[in-house]
């Protein structure tokens, strides 16, 4: 799961919204959990911050991998491919077109583990209804940044 921008303490609107599309993309009980964010707006790791929300307000007891260095979507892809590469079926999940420039990442840096990529739940209809057109609108300009001048 991708982070986004936390300041220290509870996670914000963003990352709680990440957390819970990770949790119900969860597929069995020996799923994991992987959470990637390094210290972008304050001290303490997005990645830390999200695992905090999971497990005290989610209640999520499963297991937890957690990248703590990553400030750009391009370094939580490659720095979580260590964590990913044991497993048979792979989601990156964050808000939908997030999710689509992370998987577009692991496709230029590890074809061999994007053709492992499934679909995750990051996207239930009439969720975030206010939020998703400007989030659609912000995600399709980072999508064409990426495709033009490659990852950030």
């Amino acid at each position: 799961m991708l982070g986004f921008g936390n300041k220290p303490g509870r996670a914000n609107f963003v990352n709680r919204y990440r957390v819970r599309a990770g949790i119900r993309s969860l597929s069995t009980s020996t799923s994991v959990l992987v959470l990637c964010g390094g210290a972008v707006a304050g001290a303490q790791p997005e990645a830390d911050i999200m695992a905090g929300y999971a497990r005290d307000e989610r209640d999520y007891t499963g297991p937890m991998l957690i990248e703590r260095e990553s400030t750009t979507t391009w370094e939580n892809i490659r720095n979580a491919i260590g964590l990913i590469e044991p497993y048979d079926t792979i989601k990156i999940v964050s808000d939908p077109l997030h999710a689509q420039k992370g998987r577009r990442y692991l496709w230029m840096l590890r074809p061999d583990l994007a053709a492992r990529l499934v679909r995750g739940r990051d996207y239930r209809f009439g969720e975030l209804i206010l939020l998703k057109p400007v989030a659609a609108v912000v995600g399709l300009v980072g999508l064409r940044r990426a495709r033009r001048s490659g990852p950030r």
